[in-house]
C-alpha cells in the first residue's frame, strides 16, 4: 500500500454504518443482560447454591464462581477470536450470542442445593463457563467489527454505541431483578424467581441471532478476503506473540484498569452497597440502576468529544479523576443520606462513562487487520480474567479481613495509577487516522482528494508494519465496488 490509490480507499454508506452499530450494539446488549443477572443476584444465588456457607461468605462463594467463569474467556477468546480473523468477524458474533442464551437459559433451570445437593454448585460451575467461553468472543468481536464498520472520523461517537448497549443489557438485567426483588419479596425470590430473568434469555437470544445473522462482514475483512491467495497470510498465535508482543502488553494495561472499573462499578456496586453499607438489596440496585441509566448519554458524548480532542485526552483526565475522587466518592456511599451515596457513586459512573465513551475506538487500533481480533480478543480476556471479573471477588474478600469499607476505593486508585502510566507512555493517539493495516475510511467522497494529497500522513501505520506483514500492502488493489460498503 506504499502507493495510496483513489480505489483503494474505502467509502462507508452513514446509514449502513449506524445500522451496523445498532445490530451489533443491540445483540452486545443481549449478551450483557443474559451476564449481568448473575452479578445482581449474587446475594440471592449464595442462599440458593451455598445455603450451608456460613452467611458472611456467601457473597464471596458467589463472587467466587462468578470469578471462576472468566478462567474460560482466554480460552473463548484465543479460539474465537482466531477464527474470526480466518473466517470473519459476522459468523463468530452470531455464534457467540447463542452460546451465551443457552447457558443462560440453563442456570435457571438448575435445581437447588437442597433438592440435588453439591451437584447444584458443579452444574452452576459449568454453565458460568460456558457463558465465559461465550463473552471471550464476544465483546473483542464487537469491538472489531464496529471499529472496520465505521468512518476514521467518527469511530470515537460510533463505537461508544457498543458501550450503550453493554450498559442497556446491564441496565436491563438490574431493573428486572430489582422489579421482581421488590414484587416477589427476598424469599419467594430465593424459592423461584431467580429463575425468571435467566428463562427470558432463550427468545432474546433467537432474537439476536437473526439480527447478527442478517449483517454484512466488514470492509476491511472482505478487503483482506479479496486479495490475491498467494498475498493472503494468516497469522499463527506464534507469529501473535512474536511480532505483536508491544501492542499486547499495552492492550493488557489499558484493559487492566478499565475492566477494574468497570466491575467495580457495574457488578460490585450492588452488593457493596448491601452487603457492606447496609442499604438493603433493593435500594443497592436502585442506585446502580440509576447511575448506569445517568451515564448513558455521557457515553456518547465522551466517543464524540474524542473524536474531535483526541481519545488520550479524555482516558487521562478520567483516571487523574479517579485518583483524586476516588476516596471522596466512596466516602459519600457511607454517609447513609440518599442523594450524597447516589452523588458518590455518580462520581464513580462519570469516569467510567469516559473510559467506556473513547476505549471501544481505542483498543482495536492496537492492532493489524490481520492479527486484530485474535489479537485484541487473546489480551483482552487474559487481562479481564485476572483483574477484572476477580475485583468483586478481590474486595469483598479484602474488606472481609479488614473490615475496611474504603478498600474498594484504595484498589481502584491503584489501577488507575497504572492506567496513567500505560496510556501517557505508550499509547498513540488515532483519533480521526486509518485503523493499522486498513487503508483510510470515509463516509464522504469529497475526502478523497484530501486524503489523496498526504498518502503518508493517510497510511501513518507502515513505519510500524511488521516485516511479514508487508503482503498487506496488495489487499487493497481492489475495485470500489468490493472495498466499499453501501
Amino acid at each position: 500500500m506504499s502507493n495510496l490509490k483513489k480505489d483503494d480507499i474505502i467509502v462507508v454508506d452513514r446509514k449502513a454504518a449506524k445500522q451496523t452499530v445498532f445490530v451489533t450494539s443491540l445483540g452486545n446488549a443481549m449478551e450483557w443482560f443474559d451476564f449481568g443477572l448473575y452479578a445482581y443476584l449474587a446475594v440471592t444465588i449464595g442462599k440458593v447454591f451455598f445455603p450451608e456457607i456460613d452467611p458472611a461468605y456467601q457473597l464471596i462463594y458467589a463472587f467466587a464462581t462468578f470469578a471462576i467463569a472468566f478462567i474460560a474467556r482466554p480460552v473463548g477468546g484465543l479460539v474465537f477470536g482466531m477464527l474470526g480473523d480466518r473466517i470473519g468477524r459476522k459468523k463468530i458474533l452470531s455464534l457467540t450470542l447463542i452460546m451465551m442464551a443457552a447457558s443462560t437459559v440453563f442456570i435457571g433451570l438448575i435445581p437447588s442445593y437442597s433438592t440435588i445437593g453439591v451437584a447444584a454448585p458443579i452444574l452452576l460451575l459449568f454453565a458460568r463457563l460456558i457463558q465465559g467461553f461465550s463473552t471471550g468472543g464476544e465483546y473483542a468481536g464487537a469491538m472489531t467489527y464496529i471499529a472496520e464498520s465505521t468512518p476514521d472520523k467518527r469511530r470515537g461517537f460510533l463505537a461508544s454505541g457498543l458501550e450503550v448497549g453493554t450498559l442497556v443489557g446491564f441496565a436491563s438485567s438490574a431493573a428486572l431483578v430489582t422489579l421482581l426483588t421488590y414484587i416477589l419479596g427476598p424469599e419467594k425470590m430465593v424459592e423461584w424467581g431467580w429463575r425468571l430473568p435467566f428463562l427470558i434469555a432463550g427468545p432474546l437470544g433467537v432474537i439476536g441471532f437473526y439480527m447478527r445473522s442478517r449483517l454484512s462482514e466488514t470492509p476491511a475483512f472482505m478487503a483482506l478476503e479479496e486479495a490475491k491467495e498467494e498475498d493472503r497470510h494468516r497469522a499463527s498465535l506464534k507469529e501473535i506473540l512474536t511480532n505483536h508482543w508491544k501492542p499486547l502488553l499495552i492492550c493488557l494495561g489499558v484493559v487492566f484498569f478499565y475492566n477494574t472499573a468497570l466491575y467495580m462499578v457495574l457488578t460490585y456496586m450492588p452488593s457493596y452497597l448491601t452487603e457492606e453499607l447496609g442499604y438493603g438489596e433493593t435500594k443497592g440496585l436502585v442506585y446502580s440502576l440509576l447511575v448506569m441509566v445517568s451515564i448513558i448519554p455521557i457515553i456518547l458524548i465522551m466517543g464524540h468529544w474524542s473524536d474531535r480532542i483526541g481519545r488520550n485526552k479524555i482516558v487521562i483526565g478520567a483516571l487523574i479523576g479517579n485518583i483524586i475522587l476516588g476516596v471522596p466518592a466512596f466516602m459519600m456511599m457511607s454517609s447513609g443520606n440518599g442523594f450524597i451515596v447516589f452523588s458518590g457513586l455518580f462520581i464513580l459512573g462519570i469516569m467510567l462513562a469516559a473510559f467506556q465513551g473513547v476505549l471501544p475506538a481505542t483498543l482495536p487500533s492496537l492492532f493489524f487487520t490481520k492479527v486484530r481480533y485474535g489479537s485484541l480478543a487473546i489480551t483482552y480476556n487474559i487481562s479481564t480474567s485476572l483483574f477484572g471479573g476477580t475485583t468483586p471477588l478481590i474486595i469483598a474478600w479484602l474488606v472481609s479481613m479488614t473490615d475496611n469499607s474504603m478498600i474498594p476505593a484504595y484498589y481502584l486508585i491503584a489501577a488507575c495509577i497504572v492506567g496513567l502510566i500505560v496510556v501517557s507512555l505508550f499509547v498513540k493517539e488515532t483519533a480521526g487516522k486509518s485503523l493499522r493495516g486498513s487503508a483510510p475510511t470515509i463516509e464522504d467522497q469529497s475526502e478523497v482528494d484530501e486524503i489523496l494529497k498526504n498518502p503518508v500522513q493517510a497510511l501513518w501505520w507502515k513505519e510500524e508494519e511488521p516485516a511479514e506483514m508487508h503482503v498487506e500492502a496488495s489487499y487493497t488493489q481492489n475495485s470500489p465496488a468490493k472495498t466499499n460498503i453501501k
